[in-house]
């Protein structure tokens, strides 16, 4: 049980040390994953940044993921959950335009409009609140695959073991402080897991965004 995301990120990144991670950035997953990635990316030494996806959700079941689209506007679906649940392609064709809608508002909102910059040759550390179906976690693996990343890890304080391996299966590496066998949902694991607003979440990237003003002032 972790307190809360904060007390994640510490124990998630003493976990990366112990298996000698090393990174040139930071990828956090908005909203839930900034706390813990901004912890992670200052025990690293890397500089922080964000990667965006919005899951698809199931009919009556939003938080179920049927799949997820990716900042870039990839679209990935697990298919094996979409048939088991009969869902049609109407209803799929909708849930992609909603979450594709949502992606762009979080790329203004984060990355002001902008995709992932080329990461060619970087070891890319991709940081989350948790793992459970793992629906956007592979849409931001594979987007930061797209963009030229020479390493992928995603690191997430806790996950669903079957979850891991399908992220495995696209290529990148997982560090996890806890798989249980008995998962539910992510937030069982915390104490404190309450919503992360987006002004806080920006305010992680504080130190990004005002790197950024700088060089704009000094051009």
């Amino acid at each position: 049980m972790f307190a809360d995301r904060s007390d994640a990120g510490e124990r998630l990144a003493d976990r990366l040390v112990e298996e000698g991670v090393d990174a040139d950035l930071v990828l956090a997953i908005p909203r839930g994953g900034l706390p813990v990635g901004r912890v992670v990316a200052d025990r690293l030494g890397a500089p922080l940044d964000v990667v965006v996806a919005v899951k698809l959700g199931a009919p009556g079941n939003p938080e179920l993921a049927l799949g997820a689209v990716a900042g870039d506007g990839s679209v990935w679906t697990n298919d094996e959950i979409v048939s088991r649940l009969g869902v049609d392609d109407a209803y799929l064709q909708e849930e992609q335009a909603r979450a594709q809608a949502a992606a762009s508002q979080k790329l203004r909102e984060y990355r002001r409009g902008e995709s992932l910059a080329r990461l060619d040759g970087k070891r890319v550390v991709v940081v989350d609140d948790g793992l459970a179906t793992g629906a956007t976690a592979l849409a931001c693996v594979r987007q930061v695959q797209a963009a030229g990343a020479d390493e992928v890890v995603l690191a997430v304080p806790v996950a669903a073991p079957d979850s891991t391996g399908r992220v495995r299966d696209e290529g990148a590496r997982v560090v996890a402080v806890e798989t249980p066998d008995s998962f539910g949902a992510v937030g069982q694991f915390y104490r404190d897991f309450r919503q992360v607003r987006d002004a806080e979440a920006r305010s992680y990237l504080g130190e990004r965004e005002n790197e950024e003003r700088g060089r704009g002032d000094r051009e």
